[in-house]
């Protein structure tokens, strides 16, 4: 049996299983630690094959200093956003090309999403609508035509990308698998697209609290073709952002909140009133239908752990490029709009910036039949709501990480620029206007 570590000048590399009831578990995420008094160094992720096997590479600068020559490792699995097991306290000291077999064994799994996933396409698939260009049909209202619906194909596995540092020379990509259960294609049995849901995010921020965001399809037209595990479809779609319950606690928001309503403002507080984000086909502004299409986004590499080859029945792809809000048509209201989203992009490293491109890569689970009761039902849970702060009931999705793995995290100084954003909002727009 093979030791775990082998070392090749400064590169070390780390070999592994995760087993569950003597079984190995398919795409797990492995995050590998240095522990370190002060602060534990993060050297890499890796992810489960079928067999259980995976694989961390890292160089030695994340870790060695003068005190510490050999790493101190531990491990952490989670199993898309639920951490299922860590052996922080049982550290691998002075882990060398002598530590012997690292063998880690769960005993639970993230079920609320593992049972989203069908293995095999159920019967009824018809084809014959071809696979016409969509530009050639009709743009549909995506929640029009639900009572056409036959089949569906979910996106357990939304995985969303973009560009955190935009405009700068050597951009600094990131990569964040939203929540799973709410997003799905839906079409007949002849490969005719009517419906799409798009998946919700959460972020929190300490004065604002938490905010929800969704990219809200407006409308669609395209078509599947199971035969091949293909697909081709354009769509509309507009970025909303609104806040979560629990943000009502938050001093500053009881406020603004209170200070809307008394003056019969509108305040972003439910997705029907949500902050609008106007987006357009990468390039080409004057067009806001874009196209999903088969088959990863060929514009930049992803990395194995925004990946799920393996697990998935298909995969397509698209890119929106990011525009101006949408104005309500008063002022301070729009001033008070721009500043939570201005907050929202330092929070969540730009996603919703202007000009930014946000791609998603969606991982399809096989095709199922469509109950339309059920259909709609769950269209409208998470159109009102995502129902959860900062994550969603049935999966919480993935951290934003950058292509080696390492965890996004906001500006150590975010609150320290967010208050005053906020206080100089309330003194111009609130305290004047008391005042007068």
């Amino acid at each position: 049996m093979s030791n775990a570590i082998s070392i090749s000048g400064s590169t070390y590399t780390i070999s592994g299983t995760v087993k569950k009831d003597n079984q190995g578990v398919l795409d797990l995420h492995v995050e590998v630690y240095d522990e370190d008094p002060i602060k534990d160094d993060f050297l890499g992720i890796g992810v489960t094959d079928s067999s259980g096997a995976f694989s961390v590479s890292f160089d030695s600068s994340k870790f060695a200093n003068f005190l510490d020559r050999k790493p101190d490792l531990y491990f952490v699995v989670i199993d898309y956003g639920l951490e299922i097991l860590t052996t922080k306290e049982q550290v691998i000291n002075d882990a060398s090309e002598s530590t012997p077999p690292i063998n880690l064994v769960v005993d639970k799994l993230n079920e609320k999403t593992r049972h989203l996933i069908n293995e095999t396409p159920i019967e009824g698939w018809l084809g014959g609508f071809g696979t016409p260009d969509p530009s050639t049909l009709p743009m549909l209202e995506n929640m029009d035509n639900i009572n056409l619906l036959e089949r569906q194909q979910k996106v357990v596995w939304p995985e969303f990308s973009w560009d955190s540092e935009p405009g700068t020379a050597e951009p600094k990509k990131c990569f964040q698998m939203f929540a799973p259960d709410i997003s799905r294609l839906g079409y007949t049995n002849e490969g005719r697209v009517y419906s799409v849901i798009c998946p919700q995010q959460g972020y929190a921020t300490e004065h604002l609290g938490s905010l929800n965001v969704e990219v809200t399809v407006t409308g669609n037209r395209g078509w599947a073709d199971e035969s091949n595990k293909t697909i081709g479809a354009e769509m509309k779609v507009t970025g909303k952002i609104w806040f979560a319950p629990s943000s009502y606690d938050r001093k500053l928001v009881k406020l603004i909140k209170a200070y809307f309503t008394l003056r019969g403002l509108p305040f972003p507080g439910d997705k029907a009133h949500a902050i609008e984000v106007q987006t357009f086909k990468p390039g080409f502004p004057d067009e806001e239908a874009f196209p999903l299409v088969s088959g990863p986004s060929p514009e930049f590499p992803i990395p194995e752990f925004a990946q799920h080859k393996e697990i998935s029945w298909s995969m397509g792809s698209l890119g929106v490029q990011i525009g101006k809000i949408k104005p309500t048509g008063v002022e301070k209201v729009d001033r008070f709009n721009q500043l939570v989203l201005d907050v929202f992009n330092t929070a969540g490293g730009n996603m919703l910036k202007e000009g930014n491109i946000l791609y998603w890569n969606v991982w399809f689970t096989a095709p199922e039949k469509v109950n339309q009761d059920e259909w709609q039902k769950h269209a409208d849970f998470w159109r009102d709501s995502i129902q959860a702060d900062h994550g969603a009931p049935d999966g919480q999705g993935t951290k934003a990480r950058y292509f080696d793995g390492t965890p996004f995290k906001p500006l150590r100084n975010l609150a320290l620029q967010e208050l005053p954003k906020i206080l100089a909002f309330i003194k111009d727009n609130i305290d004047n206007d008391h005042e007068t």
